[in-house]
Parts: structure tokens; sequence; C-alpha cells
């Protein structure tokens, strides 16, 4: 069994919500969600008490009422930010009306009192794939260090909901028809926009390699003659003497090839000695 494929431990989940019947019945509905395993590691009554109770201990998931005594639940998300490995944050309120400040602190999911058990199975589903997408990070190419610039994000909408792309995720731009492609390890996004305007705004850290095509530095991982096909898949290349002067570079993480201009393959050939 790969490392994308083998099961994950449970979620490890905080309850935070001033109402302790709230709790108790996250809890109860938790017992319920069979597709997706889950540990309640601990309570919390306020945001003062879950900051004291994360000095000490981790978890993988905050549910998390918005209206409390003190700080509220988004001045918590806020904080959580900050941390060298930050749960994932669902938010379990009775107030519908801070869903978007919500999805603008990288919430997965906004679920409204009385809360169905259908909606929580949900959000624990998109929890836990992107809990595997962060191991599956961890695990594949470990050498590749891409740019480091944590306060940088994309904000995009997709199907209604508002995504927070960190830059640092990046590994390449792609323009298709209207539209550009985002694409990270762990999934492809679109993007309305200019390739040009985001290599004037990303020189010295993404490198134009075609007239379509906009890559992380630190992604590149060789350059060959290579007929890449139009999905960018990887595979084996073919005979060299039946690539006449194509051209293309591997990108890291998913080892896909996308094609390099005659004009940009010194680039992308000095772009690689400088990052050995």
């Amino acid at each position: 069994m790969t490392a994308l494929t083998a099961p994950l431990p449970p979620l490890r989940v905080l309850l935070v919500d001033d109402e302790p019947l709230a709790r108790l019945r996250l809890r109860s509905l938790l017992a319920e969600c069979k597709d997706t395993p889950v540990e309640v590691v601990a309570e919390a009554g306020s945001a003062s008490a879950a900051r004291v109770w994360l000095r000490e201990h981790a978890c993988d998931l905050v549910l998390l009422d918005v209206q409390m005594p003190g700080d509220d639940g988004l001045q918590l998300a806020r904080t959580l930010l900050d941390l060298p490995l930050r749960p994932w944050v669902v938010f379990v309120t009775a107030h519908a009306q801070h869903a978007v400040q919500a999805f603008e602190i990288e919430a997965q999911d906004y679920l409204t009192k009385p809360v169905r058990l259908e909606r929580l199975q949900a959000a624990l589903v998109r929890v836990a794939q992107r809990q595997r997408e962060r191991g599956a990070l961890g695990q594949v190419e470990p050498e590749v260090v891409l740019p480091q610039d944590e306060g940088e994000v994309i904000p995009i909408v997709e199907r209604g909901r508002l995504v927070r792309v960190p830059l640092a995720e990046v590994l390449y731009f792609k323009a298709e028809l209207k539209y550009l492609t985002v694409r990270t390890a762990a999934a492809r996004h679109t993007l309305e926009g200019s390739l040009n305007d985001w290599e004037q705004r990303l020189a010295g850290r993404f490198l134009r390699i075609h007239r379509n095509a906009l890559v992380a530095k630190a992604a590149v991982r060789e350059l060959d003659r290579h007929a890449p096909s139009d999905e960018g898949e990887s595979g084996a290349l073919p005979p060299l003497d039946a690539l006449g002067d194509s051209w293309a570079v591997r990108v890291a993480l998913v080892n896909e090839w996308l094609a390099v201009s005659r004009r940009q393959v010194a680039a992308v050939r000095e772009a690689l000695r400088a990052s050995t």
C-alpha cells in the first residue's frame, strides 16, 4: 500500500464552544461519523482556554464556535495561522453572517447550528483529504524547497467558496484559454488573470518557460528533449531522434512535463545551474 493510499490515523479534534450542551451534541455527532474516524482529544469553553491547551498540545482539527465570551472564534482562528503546523478549522455556529470572514482566514468549512450529520461528515471528509495532502507533501521529494512567503496567498473562488492558496505551494501557472491553471502538489485551481501580470509580480522566484507557462524556479527538476502531452502528464521520454527541437522541464512533486520554448532553454539551464 502506498503512502498516498494508506489509511490515516483518526483526526485529533479540539472542541471549542462556550455551551457544554453544544459540545456534548458535537461529540455525539462525531461518534456517528463512520467515514472519517475522529478522536476528541480535548474541549475548551473559551478562546483563551483553547490557546492555553494548544500551547502544550497538538490537534488536527478545531471545531470552533464564533460568538463566545472574551475573544471570539474568529480571533482565535487568526492566531492559529501563526502556528508552525496549524490545525484545520471548521466553524460551528448559530450565526451565518460571519462565513466570509471565516473563509478569509482559511476555514475549511462553516457549519450552522443545528448541525446536520451529513454536513459534518462532509466537512470531516474534506479535512481528512487536506490532511492526506499535507502528509504527501512531507513524503514526496522532501529536498524541494519552494519560495517561502507564508504571508502571501492567492485568493481563488471555486464553486462559490473562497480558497486561499499559499504562494509557497504553487508549482506553476499555466494559461488555458481565458483562465490560468494554478498547480500545487495537491490540486489544480482555476484563476482569472494574465500570465504577464504574474510574471512581473513574481520576478526572481518564478521563471517564464513558455508563452503559456510560469514555473517556480525551485520546482524545476530537469530539462530534456521531450514531447509532453496536452495534459502535461508524466511518462517515459520517447527516442531523442523523434523529438526534433522540442524541450520540456519536469516539475517537482507532480512529475509533470511542461513545454519550454526554444528561446527560454538557456534561461532554464541557468536556473538549474543556480540551484545545484
